[in-house]
């Protein structure tokens, strides 16, 4: 589950296999009752048409937790962490840092920084749309270094400077879970 969409569409597939959930958060749902194999296999059935998946591996599911952790942290909070993203992760997640990397890499093809900066700059994106904030603001709440960053980095992976983009802004929207 990688935004609020998904949240609400696994809580009313639960409901409707008469489920009860404690929490649905991102990746993670604790359900209330034991399920039998008939009801999991229901749930992932009505999953995969929702565009969702079941998981049992334990290193798939930990995969997904670094995703929607990173999703969280870049889309969902008002200020990204004070410290440096691998203490961030590792905190959050309870494991070393380098076994996450290995691993993130290992499943998805791509480093986790470059996860990172995909949804830093999908961030940027909607930042820049919205016009609230100033390309100073959105560095300095996206934690870059300088505009000169932000703006390098930005065009490195859209080929657009962020002025440019703020043109052409429509064409270039992913949504979270195509990224």
């Amino acid at each position: 589950m990688v935004s609020n969409r998904c949240k609400m569409a696994v809580k009313e597939e639960l409901k409707k296999l008469g489920l009860h959930y404690v929490f649905v958060e991102l990746g993670v749902v604790d359900i209330m009752e034991d399920i039998s194999s008939e009801q999991r296999e229901q749930l992932k059935i009505a999953f995969h048409k929702s565009g969702l998946e079941l998981m049992d591996d334990k290193k798939a599911m930990l995969v997904e937790k670094i995703k929607n952790t990173i999703i969280e942290m870049v889309h969902y909070e008002d200020e990204l962490p004070k410290s440096n993203f691998s203490d961030y992760l590792s905190q959050k997640l309870k494991y070393d840092y380098t076994y996450l990397a290995n691993l993130f890499s290992a499943v998805q093809g791509l480093t986790i920084e470059k996860f990172i900066i995909s949804h830093k700059i999908e961030r940027i994106k909607e930042l820049i749309t919205y016009d609230e904030f100033n390309l100073t603001e959105i560095a300095w709440k996206m934690h870059y270094s300088s505009v000169a960053h932000l703006s390098n980095q930005f065009k490195k992976n859209t080929g657009f400077s962020p002025s440019h983009f703020k043109k052409e802004w429509s064409k270039n929207r992913k949504p979270i879970e195509d990224i």
